[in-house]
């Protein structure tokens, strides 16, 4: 099990790392994961970090085991998370078309709340 982070491997990694654990406008994600690597860098033994981020010891050694492996890439998001897409980005692109265009024809309510256009080649209302 990891215990501590390495070092950084070239004199760029460690600054991105500190300002990246103080930073407003990261991912929230990022932030926390580069806050590990600095406490860890500081003498925090795992416990101890994971009860100041409120997070799980197996968390905590997660990225820590990925930043010793892959440095900076090793805390961004992995990919591949979420399910696939039902439709393509084509087929996307053009409901998003439709739904910007204005209906033709003037639309009228029915009593049951349901929209109808009184004449669909008529011009929009």
């Amino acid at each position: 099990m990891v215990r501590r982070a390495r070092r950084g491997r070239d004199e760029g990694e460690q600054p991105v790392v500190h300002r990246l654990a103080s930073a407003r406008k990261a991912p929230r994600d990022v932030v926390e994961r580069c806050r590990m690597v600095e406490l860890s860098w500081d003498g925090w033994l795992v416990p101890e970090i994971a009860d100041e981020l409120r997070c799980g010891q197996k968390t905590v050694h997660r990225w820590l085991h990925r930043f010793n492996h892959c440095g900076l890439e090793g805390l961004e998001d992995p990919g591949g998370q979420g399910r696939n897409r039902r439709i393509t980005e084509a087929e996307r692109s053009r409901i998003v078309g439709l739904v910007k265009k204005t209906p033709p024809g003037r639309l009228e309510v029915e009593p049951s709340n349901e929209m109808w256009a009184v004449d669909e080649s008529g011009p929009s209302e």
